[in-house]
């Protein structure tokens, strides 16, 4: 449905879009600007909270359907029945979890409650540097 946002994803989407804004104000890395003060320049918003603020959205409209389509009945299974070794990968919604809780579809259903928690999500990829 959508990427795991993990550390290294979320760093190399900052490193890309930094390049990206130095590239619009035809600025090197030898001119030794900081990229805050390329942000400031460019108004641009950062990556990780764009993309954090996108997927809690995807994750509400999906809750909030009804029409029955497969969107929260998917679920990945091997078909040998074995397992990898180590931890098991971080699926999507355990990013959701953490912030709304097990419960996170009924909360997804009061869009205030929702929007509220949103802040939050967004937050903690926002804290991370």
């Amino acid at each position: 449905m959508t990427w795991l946002l993990t550390m290294g994803l979320i760093r190399r989407l900052r490193v890309t879009q930094w390049a990206m804004e130095r590239a619009m104000l035809g600025v090197s890395l030898r001119d030794q600007i900081r990229n805050e003060e390329i942000r400031r320049r460019t108004t641009v918003t950062d990556i990780a909270q764009r993309v954090a603020k996108l997927k809690w959205q995807w994750a509400g409209h999906i809750a909030r359907r009804t029409d029955g389509r497969w969107g929260l009945k998917v679920e990945w299974r091997p078909r040998t029945g074995k397992r990898s070794v180590g931890r098991p990968p971080t699926r999507w919604t355990e990013d959701i979890r953490r912030v709304a809780g097990s419960r996170w579809r009924q909360a997804a259903q009061d869009r205030a409650l929702w929007n509220s928690l949103q802040k939050t999500y967004v937050q903690q990829w926002t804290s991370i540097g």
